[in-house]
């Protein structure tokens, strides 16, 4: 993966193109080695050799760009990669992602390969990955991340609110209120959770 990851970033899926995209690739290569060889036989070896280094070179590079087009899967984050002697990277925040769905065909299924479409709040709306080789996996792997994300969300949510309406010997009165106004603001606390911290301050 050229992502870098962010601190305390940790990849938990990588995911890419099924193999049976670069069947047909192989296949041409194939008949590129085969053709040379026939060509080269009846004494046509300046035609022959190029056609089987073209179609070769062109194997190669469809079977490296599936190597580099990935979906990955973290615990912040689902990047899209893509490009080989380039590099085109989108990435999903967890918190942004809406909707996460997976559909196969009749061959997806037995093969293991289908369509992943994700739904987010920003700007590109909904993403879809063809052909992803275990859609399922990649699914569950995001909604599962999605589920711990919140839960450590909440947990430095309620521990915020908890510092807030803390000890406030050691701390200024103003700035504790002024703490529990921000989470008010931001929809972490509710305003009768905002009234109880005020009055424990107060107190």
């Amino acid at each position: 993966m050229r992502t870098e990851l962010k601190q305390e970033e940790k990849v938990i899926l990588i995911t890419r193109p099924h193999w049976f995209t670069i069947i047909l690739p192989v296949l041409i290569g194939l008949a590129g080695i085969a053709g040379g060889i026939a060509l080269s036989a009846f004494g046509l070896v300046f035609g022959g050799i190029p056609l089987a280094f073209i179609l070769i070179l062109y194997t190669g590079y469809r079977i490296l760009e599936r190597q580099k087009n990935i979906w990955a899967v973290t615990n912040l984050r689902v990047i899209d990669e893509e490009g080989v002697f380039s590099s085109d990277t989108k990435e999903s925040p967890l918190d942004k992602i809406n909707n996460v769905s997976y559909s196969q065909s009749f061959w997806g299924k037995i093969f293991g390969f289908g369509k992943v479409d994700i739904q987010t709040a920003a700007e590109i709306g909904e993403t879809t990955y063809n052909n992803v080789e275990s859609p399922g996996k990649l699914k569950d792997a995001i909604t599962t991340m999605q589920e711990e994300y919140k839960k450590i969300q909440m947990k430095r949510q309620a521990k915020e609110f908890a510092d807030a309406i803390g000890n406030s010997n050691d701390n200024d009165i103003g700035t504790e209120l002024e703490k529990l106004n921000q989470l008010k603001e931001k929809g972490v606390i509710t305003d009768e959770e905002f009234q109880a911290g005020k009055k424990k301050l107060l107190e």
